[in-house]
């Protein structure tokens, strides 16, 4: 009877071990998810946690300066033969100046800086008629008495021609403790603009940290010289808006850490608004250890009403860069939330493991968002997607999708999601890793029918189709689709990059912008680990290179992320003090 109870007793032990083995197991399970829950964020919490504002703190900060100028526009005593020039008019940006005069006849004025070489003098002309002249001089060369060239021409035909110099100071060590090589530059077929007026900008990848706060975003001309920069730590965001000002990702305080401040300036440094943002508005993931971080993390795009939509984090302690807010332009606030949880399978973020990095806090970053472009012809988005790469397009106002560009297998897609996906009409290159998802200007406004330009890092992130993976790492390039978008098919308009094989190989960063019908823009902005990029300017036809410039011993954290082509008097944009 004994032996019986004590084998029951056993059976029982052994039970309970089992179930309560179970019971651990299960509770594993689930505790083990919770960090990677399908649970989305609320808007109204992302809102709360982000809290976009305008603030007009710089704007006073400046005041001095703009009562200066101010005055100086009012005072007849300063004339053709006696004007009144200021270099760095608001401390921020060297390579400016105001010249202000008056004439006793209304007349109009162009002006030059005369450039080193052919092609380099940067032309202006203010076609206005007016008695009050007040000219934003752009261009200038550093640490040199610069030669500016001014003609006054009345509305009878006559004119004066004044030539006047501006000092400035050299650059900054920042800007030259790295090199600069022109290894081509073919200025005839080069897009230089107006009165050579358009540089080429490079935008710097500046990340959080006080010691990387000098990493500073510059513009320079065909023969490799900065031409003009701005003191004022950037990064990442550095976008010229339709008003002709900038928008820059800057820091309220250069000594801090972390971004905080989407800044409308112009070229002068001239402060327009200020939307300021919570920087320590993620919670941190278990077990990782608090950090400052930049909100706004790989691009911002000004939508046809003056908003900005900005690429962002949803403020939770699980995931990364997978949101987008919509910030309006004359409240500062937050009017749309758009969470790619809501929109693509929950496995891909629930189940996410391609890549992984301590940066983020021990968040997961599975989708990763590097750029946002809107497309005004039927009002939606463009988006890109380094983890999953993926571009896809969804409506703006409903958040559904309209087509899918994959470079995923068509297995990994639920069958639900498959409609979407473009079928390939010939050979194309899948993206892989993917950066900057533009379209081509020349084709908005065609129905059902557009050009997609990227530039395909060609790197396989996670379970990628075959041909992706047997090219992963060999080259990156420029690539331009054309989408059928009644038929979802896609055929490849032309590339570039692959010749120039593994030295132009850029694991991350990277763009490839329009110039022209014929030219486009190309940055390979991480090579040599970071410390080197090579930006090219091409023929999409030929492939020949018209502007090839290397940037080398580039410095932690300063890498090129995009370059572009803006010119410093956008045609829609009119200078003066008093706009």
């Amino acid at each position: 009877m004994k032996k019986r109870n004590w084998l029951i007793a056993l059976i029982v032990v052994v039970i309970v071990a089992i179930g309560g083995g179970f019971g651990y197991y299960k509770y594993h399970q689930s505790t083990a998810t919770t960090t990677t829950t399908s649970k989305v964020r609320s808007a109204s919490a992302t809102k709360k946690d982000i809290n976009t504002r305008l603030v007009k703190t710089e704007i006073k900060a400046q005041s001095s300066e703009t009562a200066t100028l101010k005055k100086a526009v009012a005072n007849k005593n300063y004339t053709v033969n006696n004007m009144y020039t200021k270099v760095n008019p608001y401390g921020v940006s060297p390579l400016s100046a105001k010249v202000i005069f008056q004439t006793s006849k209304a007349a109009k004025v162009s002006y030059t800086v005369v450039g080193k070489s052919s092609k380099t003098s940067i032309s202006n002309t203010v076609n206005k008629y007016t008695t009050s002249h007040d000219l934003t001089v752009l261009g200038l060369y550093a640490n040199t008495n610069n030669q500016v060239k001014i003609k006054v021409t009345y509305k009878d035909g006559t004119s004066t021609t004044k030539t006047i110099r501006l000092k400035t100071a050299k650059l900054p060590s920042a800007l030259t403790d790295f090199k600069i090589n022109v290894k081509k530059a073919n200025k005839q077929k080069m897009v230089l603009g107006t009165g050579n007026s358009k540089l080429t900008f490079m935008v710097r990848t500046t990340i959080s940290g006080s010691k990387q706060s000098k990493n500073l975003s510059f513009g320079m001309d065909a023969d490799g010289n900065i031409r003009w920069y701005t003191t004022r730590p950037t990064s990442h965001i550095f976008k010229q808006l339709n008003n002709g000002h900038l928008l820059i990702w800057t820091k309220s305080n250069a000594k801090n850490s972390y971004f905080d401040e989407l800044v409308e300036m112009d070229y002068t440094g001239k402060v327009y608004k200020t939307y300021k943002f919570n920087h320590k508005a993620w919670g941190k993931a278990k077990g990782s250890k608090k950090q400052n971080h930049n909100q706004v993390h790989h691009d911002v795009t000004e939508l046809p009403n003056g908003d900005l939509i900005a690429t962002v984090s949803d403020g939770g302690r699980t995931y990364v860069e997978d949101t987008m807010i919509v910030i309006s332009h004359k409240t500062g606030k937050i009017t749309k939330v758009i969470n790619m949880k809501n929109i693509l399978p929950a496995k891909f973020y629930t189940k996410y493991n391609a890549t992984k990095s301590s940066k983020y806090m021990g968040k997961k970053d599975w989708f990763h968002q590097n750029s946002v472009y809107y497309d005004k012809k039927d009002k939606s988005l463009i988006i890109s997607s380094r983890n999953q790469n993926l571009v896809m397009k969804i409506d703006y106002k409903t958040e559904k999708i309209k087509w899918i560009l994959s470079g995923k297998k068509t297995s990994a897609w639920p069958k639900s999601y498959r409609k979407y996906l473009l079928k390939a009409s010939g050979k194309i290159a899948w993206p892989g890793g993917q950066h900057a998802a533009i379209v081509d200007p020349s084709t908005l406004g065609k129905k059902n029918s557009l050009n997609v330009m990227i530039f395909n890092n060609n790197v396989a992130v996670g379970t990628t189709k075959k041909s992706l993976a047997d090219s992963s790492g060999k080259y990156s390039e420029g690539v331009e689709y054309h989408i059928n978008e009644k038929t979802k098919t896609i055929s490849q308009v032309g590339s570039y990059g692959k010749s120039l094989g593994k030295k132009n190989f850029a694991n991350i960063i990277g763009s490839n912008r329009y110039l022209s019908a014929s030219n486009r823009l190309i940055d390979f902005g991480w090579l040599n680990n970071g410390k080197s990029a090579n930006i090219i300017e091409y023929d999409l036809k030929s492939k020949q290179q018209v502007f090839n410039v290397e940037l080398t011993g580039l410095p932690s954290g300063g890498y090129v992320y995009r370059a572009e082509r803006f010119s410093l008097y956008p045609t829609k944009h009119t200078y003066g003090i008093n706009e």
